[in-house]
């Protein structure tokens, strides 16, 4: 994208996986034509070797790019020294490493794609470098997790205005599940050893209701929400009344994780799979939720979605992920 109303200089960026997404789909479409329609081809590698160039030397990529980045010293994660509250702000926070909405995992999905498809060894040891940069930047205790941004002194920093630098469940689930898929992939176990702690902690963590919160405090690990008066956002401990715009709490995925990294620890790096009559019932699921109109709706309840809509609690509307979900699983199904 480009900013200043279409003027300024090219930006491509690793938000919401849309490189990811664009490029996965480019690769598998180059892959069906046999590597042979050459403008497809000529798109993929292009894109590919751009985020190659966009991958820090400590394993890290920025949520924004405009060239190769700028390489930077290697340290681990720590607690910044400053007060957190007040400064260190940065304006292109963006530029800096992110985890932010699943960037691991879809940036690592994406290297592991392309190193399959195009036996590319410089994307299978981008995604190695990706799984050590996630050992770099688990925090010490007593909050071994992760946030979702990081200075160049790997220390966790403010994006937006509502977003503090902050041990992240949501992220630090991504986290756990891309060291597991980045230990399939290699069977190197180093990458298993982070998760443990990261477990154990985010399970002391749990809030009452049984979900995690967005953010919790540095090092005090309280629950940390925001609120705001008009346009200013301060932060706070109390959940009542937060703006409706993010998405303050996350479901907990703790169990699944969990059975996942036992599974990796007794050297099991198969990615789990439905059993035939599994996926026949979600199959026959799918088919009985079309509406009259052969559309699959859901109903908002709150959760957080990408665009942030303004939907009220309750609206029901389209979902391009919900579709694009089904089509897989009934693609699966058909696959002989």
């Amino acid at each position: 994208y480009r900013n200043g109303r279409g003027k300024g200089k090219n930006n491509s960026t690793l938000d919401d996986g849309i490189t990811q997404g664009a490029l996965r789909l480019l690769m598998h479409v180059d892959r069906a034509h046999e590597f042979r329609h050459a403008e497809i081809h000529e798109a993929a590698r292009i894109a590919l070797d751009a985020l190659l160039a966009a991958q820090f030397p400590n394993g890290g990529f920025p949520q924004v790019w405009t060239g190769p980045v700028e390489p930077q010293p290697i340290v681990k994660a720590n607690f910044p020294e400053y007060d957190w509250r007040t400064e260190g702000r940065i304006k292109e926070y963006w530029t800096m490493y992110t985890l932010n909405d699943g960037l691991a995992g879809t940036v690592a999905t994406t290297l592991i794609d392309a190193a399959k498809i195009y036996r590319d060894k410089p994307c299978a040891d981008a995604a190695k470098r990706l799984g050590d940069f996630l050992i770099l930047a688990q925090l010490p205790e007593p909050q071994p997790a992760w946030a979702q941004q990081y200075n160049y002194a790997m220390q966790p920093i403010w994006a937006r205005r509502f977003e503090p630098p902050a041990v992240t469940g949501g992220e630090s689930q991504d986290a756990i599940e891309t060291l597991m898929t980045i230990y399939r992939v290699t069977g190197d176990e180093k990458y298993l050893q982070p998760i443990p702690a990261a477990l154990a902690y985010l399970r002391k963590s749990l809030l009452d209701d049984g979900r995690l919160a967005r953010y919790y405090e540095l090092q005090t690990n309280k629950p940390l929400y925001m609120n705001r008066n008009g346009r200013d956002y301060y932060l706070t401990h109390d959940d009542r009344n937060l703006p409706d715009h993010y998405g303050w709490k996350i479901v907990s995925r703790l169990d699944e994780l969990a059975a996942a990294y036992e599974r990796c620890r007794a050297g099991d790096r198969t990615t789990p799979e439905l059993s035939q009559s599994a996926l026949e019932q979600q199959v026959r699921t799918i088919i009985a939720d079309l509406d009259d109109q052969d559309r699959w709706m859901s109903v908002y309840d709150g959760e957080r979605l990408i665009g942030q809509p303004k939907f009220a609690v309750g609206d029901r509307y389209l979902s391009s992920q919900l579709f694009s979900d089904n089509l897989e699983t009934l693609s699966r199904f058909l696959k002989p």
